[in-house]
């Protein structure tokens, strides 16, 4: 099973992150969502579990939840906006992955036997952040998380493929 992993969309759901999360079984939005349209998109590629974050406001976001507990692949998933809000013991509550956002930094790590993945911002630039999300293929025995880079590469590609291109043309 491939789950799609993206958080803090800020209202924005690029095209670029919607080719990366093409072929998913199912995405997790950690919040930040910023409009319904970002997980109306995100539906029309596959079923989606989402939490509101601090930005998320307004009638349209009431019914998101806070929190949310998914089992998925046979793995138990918690989500949460802000990793720092964590009010439980993961692996004592048998808790396999904590996906969290809101720093905008994506980060994968193993603490205590529990994976704990922030996919980054896939929204509007930060600062100097790249833009991202995260893949996480349930394998087995296996839980592989992956970042995404879904902004700069392709920019930068495109960049260097047009600056070519005037070069030759110069010859």
């Amino acid at each position: 099973m491939r789950i799609g992993i993206i958080s803090d969309t800020h209202g924005l759901l690029r095209p670029e992150a919607a080719e990366r999360l093409a072929g998913v079984d199912h995405i997790i939005h950690a919040g930040d969502i910023g409009r319904a349209e970002v997980i109306e998109g995100l539906r029309r590629i596959a079923p989606v579990t989402a939490i509101r974050g601090n930005i998320d406001q307004g009638e349209w976001a009431v019914a998101y939840p806070q929190t949310a507990l998914v089992k998925l692949g046979g793995r138990s998933i918690y989500v949460l906006h802000d990793r720092k809000a964590l009010d439980l013991d993961p692996a004592a509550a048998g808790i396999d992955v904590v996906v969290s956002g809101h720093s905008h930094r994506p980060k994968i790590e193993i603490v205590g036997g529990v994976l704990y993945l922030n996919p980054g911002s896939a929204g509007p630039r930060r600062f100097s952040l790249p833009i991202a999300l995260a893949t996480l293929e349930l394998t087995g025995n296996a839980v592989l998380p992956c970042i995404q880079d879904v902004g700069p590469r392709h920019r930068a590609d495109r960049r260097k493929m047009v600056s070519t291109r005037r070069r030759r043309g110069m010859s």
